[in-house]
């Protein structure tokens, strides 16, 4: 049901990063996003693809993980993510690509729930040294990084407090709490 699928699709920022996720479960997951909506039908998403260790490791320092946890610089070695899928946007096809990206994310972290894999989707990017890390050509925008494997982490939905909190936090457990706006309040 896509609901369950949806309270399952958290950001996990911890993974269990000795449990491989497979080229070709990367390129099925790629293949939801082709699938899915694209402004104007134009399609200009391309995707990088990596889940082999010392690629993934060329990705990782170029990302930011956790705004709101200050203090902690992201995943320790063991807990970083098997596989990346990189988004990239195709200028020559067009200069905007709106909100296809988001919709292409979405639609592959859906796809990793249901295979019992997580993810976070990351907008923070060291974009120039990620492109030279990597030899993205220039006509490439970089848009987002999907980092994906088996979560390591227990993440939890609450409603928001009180005082009017979003910000999500990690309890003395490591437990990730991720407070959301009620219903009521977003329905004008």
């Amino acid at each position: 049901m896509l609901e369950e699928l949806i309270h399952k699709n958290r950001s996990y920022r911890r993974f269990h990063q000795e449990v491989p996720v497979s080229l070709e479960t990367l390129r099925a997951l790629v293949n939801l996003a082709r699938l899915s909506a694209s402004a104007g039908n134009l399609q200009p998403l391309k995707y990088i693809l990596s889940c082999d260790p010392e690629t993934n490791a060329r990705i990782f320092p170029h990302l930011a993980w956790a705004g709101y946890l200050a203090d902690w610089g992201g995943p320790a070695e063991g807990e970083r993510p098997a596989a990346y899928i990189i988004i990239l946007g195709d200028t020559e096809i067009c200069k905007s690509f709106g909100c296809d990206h988001g919709i292409a994310a979405q639609s592959i972290m859906l796809g990793a729930t249901e295979r019992g894999l997580g993810g976070c989707i990351i907008g923070s990017i060291d974009r120039n040294g990620l492109r030279q890390t990597l030899g993205i050509p220039d006509r490439h925008q970089i848009l987002l990084v999907l980092a994906l494997g088996k979560p390591r982490e227990i993440v939890v939905l609450e409603e928001v407090g009180p005082a009017g909190d979003i910000r999500y936090y990690r309890d003395a457990e490591g437990v990730h709490h991720a407070p959301k706006r009620s219903l009521d309040e977003l329905i004008l």
